[in-house]
């Protein structure tokens, strides 16, 4: 393996590289999904005893589960191209990065919910029940609603959300991390040969050295 060459930035700096490029490239994320997400078809109607209800035309409710879904594998695949794209900044490689690199995908995934709900709710708007122009003679008004960006609102599931994608990139540099043969990783500064095995090196071709009964 060749020796890795000085990197011309500070590890620190590339951490906050690593960490703003994922951000902004969940932004993006977020607002590719605003216009790729399914809305949701639904109408407010006028009931015989006057009431407005809302309801959700067919299988239109499923488009919750569908968008929320959509913005999760986008985020997934963000984060498996981020994680073996960091990888390549060999000079940096380590702990240090591996953590900006988790870090980065959780602020990408938040940056990515919070512009695609912005977004989306520019969009289509918000739907007011109470504001509907529905009245005895036209009982029925239909509506768009923007797609949501969580599976649910609950702490849990949000922060399920957003961890989701880092466990991911993390794993995947986890991967690339055990199947490198040196303990440097091929990082900057290069360890010696001794320090990277642990023990004496030995020439590739030389057979195996069969230890001798000891004499009795």
């Amino acid at each position: 393996m060749n020796e890795p060459l000085a990197p011309v930035h500070s590890r620190r700096r590339a951490a906050v590289v690593t960490v703003a490029a994922l951000t902004a490239a969940g932004a993006a994320v977020g607002a590719l999904w605003s216009l790729l997400a399914p809305p949701i078809h639904g109408v407010v109607a006028l009931t015989r005893a006057g009431e407005r209800v809302r309801a959700y035309l067919g299988a239109e409710a499923d488009n919750f589960f569908t968008a929320a879904f959509m913005l999760t594998g986008m985020l997934l695949v963000t984060a498996v191209v981020a994680a073996v794209a960091v990888w390549q900044w060999r000079a940096h490689r380590g702990p240090v990065l591996a953590a900006a690199l988790a870090g980065g995908c959780a602020a990408g995934a938040g940056a990515a919910a919070g512009v695609g709900a912005a977004l989306a709710h520019l969009r289509y708007g918000a739907i007011d029940i109470a504001a509907a122009p529905i009245t005895q003679e036209n009982r029925v008004h239909y509506v768009l609603e923007a797609p949501a960006v969580f599976f649910g609102h609950g702490p849990l599931q949000i922060a399920t959300f957003v961890l989701f994608p880092a466990a991911v990139a993390a794993l995947i540099y986890g991967l690339c991390a055990v199947s490198t043969p040196r303990d440097d990783l091929g990082a900057w500064p290069p360890a010696e040969p001794s320090a990277l095995t642990g023990r004496i090196g030995t020439v590739d071709a030389a057979p195996p050295v069969v230890p001798s009964p000891p004499s009795r």
